[in-house]
Order: C-alpha cells, then sequence, then structure tokens
C-alpha cells in the first residue's frame, strides 16, 4: 500500500524521525539530570565531615553543574534533503 502512496510513506519516516529525534532528546536530559546527581553528591560528600578529611587529602575540588550554554539551547536544524523543500 505504502508503494502505491508515497506521500504516506514519507509521512511515516517524517514521524518515525521524529520519534528518534524526541528519544535522543530524552536520553540527553537523563544523561544530564544523572551527571548533576551525581556531581551533587560528589560536592556533599567532599563537605561532610569525616569524608571532608579524606577529600582534603587528595586535594578533592567541587565540581560545577553541567548547564548548557544560550547557543548550546537552539534547536538545531535538521534537513530532510532536497524533497522537503
Amino acid at each position: 500500500m505504502a508503494e502505491n502512496y508515497p506521500q504516506l510513506r514519507a509521512a511515516e519516516n517524517f514521524a518515525e524521525l521524529q520519534s528518534e529525534i524526541s528519544r535522543v532528546e530524552d536520553q540527553i536530559q537523563f544523561a544530564r539530570r544523572y551527571y548533576n546527581a551525581v556531581v551533587r553528591d560528589l560536592n556533599v560528600r567532599i563537605a561532610q565531615f569525616p569524608s571532608n578529611i579524606v577529600a582534603g587529602l587528595f586535594s578533592f575540588q567541587p565540581r560545577e553543574f553541567f548547564e548548557a550554554g544560550a547557543t548550546d539551547r537552539d534547536s538545531p536544524e535538521v534537513r530532510l534533503g532536497a524533497s522537503a523543500a
């Protein structure tokens, strides 16, 4: 049926692309949240007694949270090829 209706197939491919982009964005968001949670835990342990003694001996320093810059927050442009024009 899709061969008889190329517009249907194109819409199907576009919906699949949108779904994949959404999954990638979700994975990036999860990774960012996980990283920030680990940084928070590390910073708390560096500051708390008695782990702050060990942290001082090994010169552990607090880490900064991940924050995307203003230009990094812009959505990337997705080009679908010549047929999308």
